[in-house]
């Protein structure tokens, strides 16, 4: 099911992703948005827009889930599978624009795929 109308809370949901060009963690837009909305609001609103491909999710490390702007991607399918990178010092994830090829296995139907690389980022490293 997918966004029907846009709201004035998933218009303020969609502004947080206009703000950072980065990964935001899901825990991060709950206490951002917490004045306007409660979690259920927030969850709600993004698996609506992961359906209607506006963002895609993926977990980090730790387990909590993380959402990204998407790019060619639509209410049929996500297209954009790419790895994302998570800085093991800042904590800062990024998705990252190299192409990964994802192989067929026999016997087998891929419906999704995550790759986490982790490491230094830019500001850590240097």
């Amino acid at each position: 099911m997918g966004i029907i109308r846009k709201t004035q809370s998933v218009e303020m949901l969609l502004a947080e992703f206009q703000k950072d060009a980065s990964a935001i963690s899901v825990v991060a837009l709950v206490e951002r948005l917490a004045l306007q909305m409660n979690k259920t609001t927030v969850y709600r609103i993004l698996d609506r827009l992961e359906d209607d491909g506006v963002v895609h999710s993926f977990l980090d490390k730790n387990g909590i889930k993380w959402y990204a702007k998407c790019h060619n991607c639509s209410v049929s399918g996500h297209s954009d599978t790419h790895p994302h990178f998570q800085c093991t010092n800042c904590g800062k994830v990024d998705c990252l624009t190299v192409d990964v090829s994802i192989p067929k296995i026999p016997n087998r139907e891929i419906t999704v795929s995550q790759i986490l690389i982790q490491g230094k980022c830019e500001a850590c490293f240097g």
